[in-house]
């Protein structure tokens, strides 16, 4: 085993292969949608009203994603990758910086979303720097569990940007799901949408 994960089950043997996504490819997937919302939030002819939607999914987007990281990809690379680790420390420092330009934003015309957009394409490149060793190193049973518990955290994950949470176990994993439960009540008795496909729907419905 080269990441920390809880044991499989007593049956299990090296051949097997649990159900679910990988985490690589979960990453690789997020990164496209974080990328089309950037380029869509800061597009000069969306009007305002459709731009506040687009920013508040890829708030809570990025949100999401930067939680579940957190949680399970960093560790991970420490684990099995361990040249990673000053890449880890400096991507940490770098999520806790986006985190806190989104929540300084005021609105959707604050002239800082340039900046955060600019700041989740950097992401893009940088994460990528560690899940592609990661990749090599970790068999596909792995990356499928840690995509198993990669999906869970996000589900249970903030919507919101809050850069003053632990970032790194255990305390992450206790924080942010509660966290995210007080977020995800705002978001219902504010109408907030946060996910891709909120966009996709009438408001009226």
């Amino acid at each position: 085993m080269t990441v920390p994960l809880p044991p499989l089950p007593p049956t299990a043997d090296d051949a097997y292969r649990p159900g679910g996504r990988s985490l690589a490819d979960l990453v690789d997937r997020e990164h496209r949608a974080l990328l089309g919302l950037a380029a869509q939030v800061t597009d000069a002819g969306l009007e305002p009203a459709r731009r506040r939607e687009v920013l508040d999914v890829l708030t809570a987007a990025v949100s999401r994603h930067l939680s579940a990281e957190e949680q399970y990809l960093f560790p991970a690379a420490r684990a099995a990758v361990p040249e990673s680790a000053e890449l880890v420390d400096r991507e940490i420092e770098a999520d806790a910086a986006l985190l806190t330009a989104l929540k300084g934003l005021s609105g959707p015309d604050d002239p800082g979303l340039a900046d955060v957009a600019e700041r989740v394409r950097r992401h893009v490149g940088r994460v990528a720097a560690l899940v592609t060793p990661l990749r090599e190193v970790a068999s596909d049973a792995e990356l499928i569990r840690l995509g198993n518990r990669w999906e869970i955290a996000e589900e249970a994950a903030p919507t919101r940007p809050h850069p003053g949470t632990p970032a790194t176990p255990p305390w992450n994993k206790i924080v942010e799901p509660a966290v995210g439960v007080l977020d995800k009540v705002r978001d219902v008795v504010t109408g907030r949408r946060t996910r891709l496909a909120d966009l996709e729907r009438p408001r009226d419905l």
